[in-house]
């Protein structure tokens, strides 16, 4: 049985009318974390004018595979996964099969799992291989001011911490900081069920 996320299930269509607007513009989008590949099916079959490329690191990526033969549509533009580790810089853009760099790329559920110094592999990895123009999509969970939006939310970071205590729900402005150092400038912040957030940057 191939793996199954009900949060993925339960979000993409909040995510997806979100992403209608932000890459209504974009040709080829990667996904980072792709998981379970339930996004990535989702979101290729309903965003037909774009190429999605899922990645992972290696251990996903048979699952990913498996989910797209058994998704049992005709979907030219969503393409087989790669594996791709955030934190090993820079990232095999040449493995890509495009010349060009990605003109969008989206990532759910994922800074909040791993350690700080790994979000920060992410953005210098997003600063070499997003275009000009480019959009960056991320949908997770977020603090501001220091602050969780919910008690749920720090019931979660909680947990998180107790698992790895170097992961947990980040603070808006730390990554937007981020995102300013590699050339990003946030364009919308929309509220998303389940207390989450899908943040949107563009650079240039």
């Amino acid at each position: 049985m191939l793996p199954f996320s009900a949060a993925a299930e339960n979000n993409k269509r909040p995510i997806l009318e979100k992403l209608r607007d932000a890459f209504k513009d974009a040709t080829r989008v990667l996904e980072i974390a792709s998981g379970t590949g339930q996004h990535a099916v989702f979101f290729a079959e309903h965003l037909t004018h774009l190429d999605w490329r899922p990645s992972d690191i290696a251990e996903h990526l048979p699952a990913i595979d498996q989910r797209i033969v058994q998704a049992d549509a005709d979907l030219d533009n969503l393409l087989s996964p790669i594996e791709l580790d955030i934190s090993d810089l820079p990232w095999p853009v040449s493995a890509f099969d495009y010349e060009d760099a990605y003109d969008g790329i989206f990532t759910a559920n994922s800074l909040h799992i791993v350690a700080w110094p790994l979000v920060e592999d992410f953005f210098e990895g997003v600063g070499e291989t997003l275009a000009e123009g480019g959009v960056l999509c991320i949908y997770g969970p977020f603090k501001y001011g220091g602050k969780f939006t919910t008690p749920s939310n720090e019931a979660f970071d909680k947990t998180l911490k107790a698992r790895d205590p170097e992961s947990g729900i980040r603070d808006f402005e730390a990554v937007n900081d981020l995102a300013q150092k590699f050339g990003l400038t946030l364009v919308a912040d929309h509220a998303m069920p389940a207390n989450n957030q899908l943040l949107v940057w563009k650079r240039g």
